[in-house]
């Protein structure tokens, strides 16, 4: 079909279940032990597994210097029906 866009591959994965999610990784460095820093990263993932987050967690462990300390994590549900909310208040301009 003409001019029809591809819709955006993120955006898909929300309509099937995932979610934005929020990884803050806090991790230390072997030359500085005593520091800890921290990493954040977001991805579309599916709750409550997190696969993509799990494979990220693994490449780090596997590829990267930096020892995990610990994983917070957060996700938002950014797909889902709208609100209606009613106003407490009317406004009138003449």
């Amino acid at each position: 079909m003409e001019g029809m866009m591809t819709p955006d591959p993120d955006f898909q994965r929300a309509l099937k279940g995932a979610r934005l999610t929020t990884a803050e990784v806090f991790y230390h460095m072997p030359d500085h032990p005593g520091l800890l820093q921290t990493f954040l990263w977001q991805t579309y993932d599916l709750a409550p597994d997190y696969p993509r987050l799990m494979r990220f967690l693994d490449h780090w462990r596997s590829d990267i210097e930096a020892v995990i300390h610990s994983v917070r994590v957060a996700h938002a549900g950014l797909v889902r029906p709208m609100d209606w909310r009613g106003a407490d208040v009317e406004l009138r301009l003449n």
